[in-house]
């Protein structure tokens, strides 16, 4: 497995694979913080890229956690088997053609790792964010795919002790975010619009979908 020491930011996305066959999938995996906006962001490029008449699948992690574990437990194990399994569903579309936006935090370089080694053309847009601002963003979404309040409940819980069910590990709070400093593509999520950072994406991969 390749260390993050050991990659370098890939300058033009078709010379990090070679030659490649015209209809040939791709994916990127939007990574960062709970609320850091990744889920927006990946819906922005995919209408964007619909417009330009380019089909994208857009797959996320929150609606895809309980086909993974239907019966979740919300343990760290657990949670490494639905990255696997995220990353297998991500390479298998890919493999048939579709231009795959993985939408999931994606806490640990071990589970980036797994999908550049499954996927040929693949790359992280990293959203940077810092805690206090995506739990500023998190604290007005609404219950849904994820439990609201999140951070709020994580914190509390680590200062009091207090359970609330079906929280699990948070990211930020109860395990830490590892940094890829090999990421195709940095996104400065505090201060960039959504509009730019689309933009943005579109621009850096656009050799992937013509």
């Amino acid at each position: 497995m390749r260390t993050a020491e050991a990659r370098q930011v890939v300058e033009d996305p078709e010379d990090a694979d070679g030659p490649v066959a015209e209809r040939a999938g791709a994916a990127l995996w939007f990574t960062g913080l709970p609320g850091s906006g990744k889920s927006t962001l990946a819906r922005a490029v995919q209408t964007a890229l619909k417009a330009r008449g380019v089909e994208a699948v857009l797959l996320q992690m929150d609606a895809r956690r309980t086909h993974y574990t239907p019966r979740p437990t919300y343990t760290a194990r657990e949670r490494q088997e639905a990255y696997r399994l995220f990353v297998l569903e991500a390479a298998e579309l890919a493999g048939r053609g579709a231009i795959v936006l993985m939408d999931g935090s994606g806490p640990e370089l071990a589970m980036r790792d797994q999908a550049r080694q499954a996927i040929p053309r693949f790359a992280e847009v990293h959203l940077r964010c810092g805690v206090a601002t995506a739990m500023a963003r998190e604290a007005k979404r609404p219950d849904g795919l994820v439990m609201a309040g999140l951070y709020a409940k994580a914190i509390k819980r680590k200062t009091t002790g207090q359970q609330f069910p079906g929280l699990g590990q948070v990211i930020g709070v109860d395990v830490p975010f590892q940094v890829d400093p090999g990421a195709e593509l940095v996104l400065d999520a505090e201060s960039e619009s959504v509009e730019r950072m689309a933009g943005r994406v579109l621009e850096r991969f656009s050799p992937w979908w013509g």
